[in-house]
């Protein structure tokens, strides 16, 4: 019997463009007898190809696009148009991107990390939008700031560093000088927050996971990145309630947040809340997790969730 071809992740994507700005969007079609449409919104340090494992894997409940946010993925941030990257206008650009490509049908939307406070945030901005989600998923999602398990020292260090690389002068020494790829290769590892990504990567797979980690940071706009950075790590999305259930992955061994204060802070904005506790060893699976890699992500309880239309 002749082997099923294997996907490439490049057949799926296509060119987007809104609102001036040029950018990717990745479709997966729904595979036989499946009608749930599935919307993926990725968060920082990423890019379409980063999570091909993941879509791959949702692709058995529906059909999966994803898209770039502006200033992720290599699309052209919003700075090229004169409008600074917060919270509120990724909001606005979410919101404008589910009403042309999905009109009046339902969709399942699933946000992981970041990406789920821009939903989180898009849900609360728009309210006929949540009306048409049927099924709404966090993947490691938060919703403060006090979610982080960062010591208050480090979190007013992370903080002051993110807002001054925000800006354009310091971003550009910053990218050319301490993004530059003999830097990252030489010191990323080591740092205090990719030591647990590193510490289970073998030495002979080591040289292809850094260079996708320098990939990641040279396409993803550095002002972009430190200035929702500098958003997230004040983050209260706890202001406005959303008439909608959620169901969160969480990671036992999570290092950037703490599960029950997420839990807490998310009953006060969501309907009810269900969690389903993945198998994942940390955060998010590898930066070149295949399919079968990834899988672990989605516990089991909520393929079954997945698999009702």
């Amino acid at each position: 019997m002749a082997r099923k071809k294997e996907r490439n992740v490049a057949d799926f994507i296509v060119p987007l463009e809104m609102n001036g700005l040029q950018g990717r969007m990745l479709r997966l079609p729904a595979p036989k007898n499946k009608t749930r449409e599935i919307l993926f919104i990725y968060g920082h340090h990423s890019s379409l190809e980063r999570w091909w494992g993941v879509v791959q894997d949702l692709n058995q409940y529906g059909a999966v696009t994803m898209p770039d946010l502006p200033g992720f993925g290599g699309m052209e941030s919003m700075y090229k148009i004169g409008e600074k990257p917060d919270i509120d206008t990724l909001a606005d650009y979410l919101a404008a991107f589910i009403k042309l490509r999905y009109k009046r049908r339902r969709v399942t939307i699933a946000g992981l990390s970041f990406g789920f406070v821009v939903v989180t945030r898009m849900l609360q901005r728009y309210p006929d939008i949540a009306k048409r989600v049927d099924l709404l998923v966090s993947v490691v999602g938060f919703a403060h700031h006090q979610d982080f398990t960062f010591s208050r020292s480090r979190m007013l260090f992370y903080r002051a560093a993110a807002r001054t690389v925000s800006y354009r002068l310091p971003a550009i020494f910053f990218r050319n000088v301490l993004l530059h790829p003999f830097v990252l290769r030489s010191v990323y590892a080591k740092t205090h927050n990719a030591r647990d990504k590193f510490k289970s990567i073998q030495r002979d797979h080591f040289k292809h996971v850094m260079d996708f980690e320098v990939h990641l940071w040279h396409i993803n706009d550095v002002r972009t990145h430190m200035f929702t950075t500098a958003e997230f790590l004040k983050l209260d999305n706890c202001q406005w309630r959303v008439d909608l259930p959620v169901h969160h992955i969480s990671v036992k061994a999570d290092r950037y947040f703490d599960n029950h204060t997420v839990e807490q802070h998310m009953r006060v904005i969501f309907s009810d809340f269900t969690e389903y506790r993945s198998r994942m060893d940390g955060h998010a699976p590898s930066v070149v997790a295949d399919m079968k890699t990834a899988a672990p992500l989605i516990p089991k309880k909520l393929r079954t969730v997945l698999s009702k239309s």
